[in-house]
């Protein structure tokens, strides 16, 4: 059976994997900013901006079964040379503008049988990383929502979080612009690769599945080991 998939960007990177393999078997909708690399694929899209439009008007599905949130910063700069409006950006586009879309969703998530939300963290929230102070606070608050949300909402409906590393998306091309940088960023990781976006796609469409239907409130680390094993 068909569920009713939106995407909050889908036109590059992680987002632009998961639509791709979405398509066909669900009725995905991509709402983002611009309808670049979707054309071809089995996908309705709309012009979004998380930060400024309303859902509301969209003309989405009464019911809607799965919802990812993939827009995000990665705003690496030394704590001393941030200024408030840099957190509070940030915080904007990582957080605040998700919880408002989710709280005019709500009515539709409900319809579902069991919708999935998934959201996305990183890595640096688990283990502390020079020059991440305004992403690691955005995307912490992020991991505090959902399993609170995920507590208040089940069983109605299931919220994970996936928390990467390092991928090999156009988010991140200032930190791989070089093979140098690329050799570098790898071998940080104990499986000896930054990540694909294929690799964070795939988990997603996982979590959207019927194949998770017993997992909630969950943060997904998906970062080669980074978080977890220290060869030296």
């Amino acid at each position: 059976m068909k569920k009713n998939i939106l995407l909050l960007g889908g036109s590059h990177g992680i987002g632009l994997e998961a639509a791709k393999l979405l398509a066909g078997d669900h009725n995905v909708i991509v709402a983002c900013r611009t309808s670049e690399n979707l054309e071809g694929l089995d996908v309705t899209y709309i012009e979004f901006d998380v930060n400024t439009d309303n859902i509301e008007t969209l003309g989405l599905p009464e019911t809607i079964d799965g919802l990812v949130y993939f827009p995000g910063s990665i705003n690496l700069k030394p704590f001393r040379s941030l200024k408030q409006g840099d957190f509070q950006e940030d915080m904007q586009l990582n957080f605040l503008s998700l919880v408002r879309v989710v709280q005019d969703l709500l009515p539709r998530l409900k319809r579902s049988p069991q919708a999935s939300l998934v959201f996305f963290s990183s890595v640096a929230v688990k283990i502390g990383m020079p020059y991440h102070t305004s992403v690691a606070a955005s995307k912490g608050a992020i991991e505090g929502f959902a399993k609170a949300l995920a507590a208040e909402f089940a069983p109605s409906f299931r919220v994970n979080v996936i928390a990467p590393s390092l991928t090999d998306t156009p988010l991140a091309g200032k930190l791989l612009s070089s093979e140098d940088k690329k050799a570098k960023m790898d071998g940080r990781h104990p499986l000896k690769r930054i990540g694909k976006a294929e690799d964070i796609a795939n988990l997603v469409v996982f979590l959207l599945s019927e194949k998770s239907s017993w997992m909630t409130g969950q943060i997904l680390g998906m970062d080669g080991g980074l978080s977890t094993i220290n060869l030296n």
